[in-house]
């Protein structure tokens, strides 16, 4: 048999890597309580996220999202994380970033529909 030279096409992308393109970002944070070591460590989170997304060359902060004394069981009472996933459904955000999973939602059926809605985006 008679070997065939096969030719390669390399196709390049035409959106760039992540690493190449502004990724905008954002950050949400809550606090349930009214004590003030809970108000401080909550604006301490604030103060973290600008500085640590405004500091990295590939990201834009689009805002930070923030319910202070809100609970996170209940999405309802949330006016900025609705504003948040609000966002994110029209394309205003590529990615979020929140101090841990219990800060996003203290409800499970809440957190995993929310995720299944942002993954959908």
């Amino acid at each position: 048999m008679k070997a065939k030279n096969k030719t390669v096409q390399i196709i390049k992308p035409t959106i760039g890597t992540e690493a190449e393109r502004m990724i905008r970002v954002a950050a949400y944070c809550r606090f349930s309580t009214d004590s003030e070591d809970q108000a401080n460590a909550f604006l301490a989170q604030v103060r973290y996220y600008s500085d640590f997304i405004q500091s990295q060359e590939n990201m834009l902060l689009v805002d930070i999202y923030a319910d202070e004394g809100i609970t996170g069981t209940c999405m309802n009472k949330r006016k900025d994380f609705k504003r948040l996933i609000y966002d994110c459904s029209i394309g205003r955000i590529d990615r979020i970033y929140v101090k841990s999973v219990s800060r996003f939602s203290r409800n499970s059926l809440e957190c995993i529909e929310t995720i299944r809605k942002l993954k959908e985006c």
